[in-house]
């Protein structure tokens, strides 16, 4: 694999509470010519990685309900339109984490569903990924979790938002995968820091990797020759 073909199967993340505009601005020059995915940020920061990213490939996302999921619907699908409309592109959005351990999953289903019909009406390309937070489940409730998401028109189900009880694992990512056939994007995040194991994520049936270490991977890539 080659530097842009990993690059573009980044996201690269910068979702820490402490950081403001100019950490942020600082960072979103440094990441910018990559070549990756997209740029993942907290909601404040988006109109800035708009302007930023302008004429780039490089697409902006942001996240929904996050970290918890337990916000009502109807915000939820109010925030990603508003993510929207200040120039995201993807919309990573926490489902109700509570609502599918208790196996109300048609709750869960038009929870999503609020989000993906929103974020259509604002635009014909933006996309929606799902977070499972996948360190609450169990195999039999990320392989529902997937389903509900499918169902509900989701583009990408992802592991995990990195505040959770952990980050993703390969067992995750392959039984999601497995859930959600070719066609549907997955996402793996939390806790890929280094090359071998971003590497790992892929081989799995990732087509996406969200981190906060996407230079350092690059570069380890290149280092390897």
């Amino acid at each position: 694999m080659d530097r842009a073909t990993l690059a573009a199967a980044i996201d690269q993340t910068l979702l820490k509470p402490t950081v403001g505009y100019q950490g942020g601005s600082a960072w979103i020059d440094a990441s910018a010519g990559a070549g990756f995915a997209a740029l993942c940020v907290s909601p404040f920061l988006v109109a800035l990685a708009s302007q930023r990213l302008a004429g780039t490939a490089t697409a902006v996302c942001s996240v929904v309900g996050f970290p918890l999921g337990y916000a009502n619907t109807e915000s939820k699908a109010e925030e990603a339109a508003h993510l929207v409309a200040l120039g995201c592109d993807e919309v990573d959005m926490v489902l109700n984490i509570a609502a599918l351990l208790e196996g109300d999953d048609r709750f869960v289903r038009d929870d999503i569903a609020a989000v993906v019909r929103t974020v259509a009406q604002a635009s014909d390309e933006a996309i929606v990924k799902v977070i499972l937070e996948t360190g609450y489940l169990e195999a039999e409730a990320i392989e529902r979790a997937c389903a509900l998401a499918v169902d509900a028109g989701a583009h990408f189900v992802k592991t995990s938002t990195g505040f959770g009880p952990r980050g993703a694992s390969l067992d995750d990512v392959r039984i999601m995968r497995a859930a959600v056939g070719p066609d549907v994007g997955v996402k793996a995040a939390g806790g890929i820091r280094d090359l071998e194991t971003a590497l790992e994520m892929l081989e799995a049936g990732a087509s996406r990797l969200g981190t906060s270490s996407g230079l350092e991977i690059l570069d380890a890539l290149e280092a390897r020759g």
